[in-house]
C-alpha cells in the first residue's frame, strides 16, 4: 500500500502539535515537528542552529521572488533562506518516499501535492482556548501570550502563503479538513482524524 502523509497546519496554541503526536502514536507511524529540523540538517549538511533560525520564516523579498521567476538561480546563488527551504523540500519528499508519517507545518501538504495519499489538516481554536494553553505551557501573562499567538500565526500564514502558491493558510478550500480543537478537545480531534483516514481508505 502506498505511503501516506498527514500534514497538519495549526494556529499557535491550538494543540496541533499534541494532536499530531497522538495521531501518529495511534497510527503507529513517525511524527515530525521539531524532529524534522534535525533530519533536514543531517541530510543537507547545514547546521541545525541555522535550519532552526529559518524554520517557517517567510521570505521578506518580493523582488527576490520575481527575480527567481525571471532568472532562475542555481542552488549556490540562492539566499540562505531559500537554501534552507529547498533542503526542507528535499527532506520532506525523501521521508514521504520511504515511510508513512505525520508532519507538522513546513508547507508539507504543498510540497507533497503530487502524492496521492496526502491529507491536509488545519487545527484552530478560539482565542480563550489558545490563551489558556499558551499561558500554562510557557508561563506568560495574558497580554504576552496573546501577542505571541498573533505574531506566530502571522509568521506561519506568511510562510505558508508565500510557498504554497495555490493555497491560503487556514482557509477551508486549502485543506481537506479543518477542526476546532477548542470545541471538541484534543483527544476527540485525534479520534475524528483517525476515523476520517479510515473513511478515505488511507488506512
Amino acid at each position: 500500500m502506498e505511503n501516506y502523509v498527514v500534514c497538519i497546519s495549526r494556529q499557535f496554541g491550538s494543540g496541533g502539535h499534541e494532536i499530531g503526536r497522538k495521531l501518529a502514536d495511534k497510527l503507529g507511524v513517525k511524527f515530525y515537528d521539531r524532529e524534522l529540523l534535525t533530519r533536514i540538517a543531517k541530510d543537507s549538511g547545514m547546521s541545525e542552529k541555522l535550519v532552526s533560525y529559518y524554520d517557517e520564516l517567510p521570505s521578506k523579498s518580493l523582488l527576490f521572488s520575481l527575480a527567481m521567476d525571471a532568472y532562475p538561480m542555481s542552488f549556490t546563488e540562492m539566499p540562505i533562506n531559500q537554501k534552507v527551504y529547498q533542503a526542507q523540500v528535499d527532506t520532506i519528499k525523501k521521508i514521504a518516499e520511504n515511510e508513512s508519517c505525520v508532519i507538522i507545518g513546513r508547507c508539507a501538504d504543498s510540497i507533497l501535492s503530487d502524492m496521492n495519499s496526502v491529507v491536509s489538516i488545519f487545527i484552530h481554536a478560539d482565542m480563550d482556548t489558545k490563551l489558556a494553553r499558551v499561558m500554562e505551557r510557557e508561563g506568560l501573562d495574558n497580554d504576552k501570550a496573546k501577542d505571541k499567538i498573533i505574531k506566530t500565526d502571522k509568521k506561519r500564514a506568511s510562510f505558508y502563503n508565500f510557498y504554497s502558491v495555490d493555497k491560503k493558510w487556514g482557509e477551508a478550500f486549502s485543506h481537506d479538513l479543518t477542526l476546532d480543537s477548542g470545541k471538541i478537545g484534543i483527544d476527540n480531534c485525534v479520534e475524528l482524524l483517525y476515523n476520517y483516514l479510515k473513511l478515505r481508505g488511507i488506512i
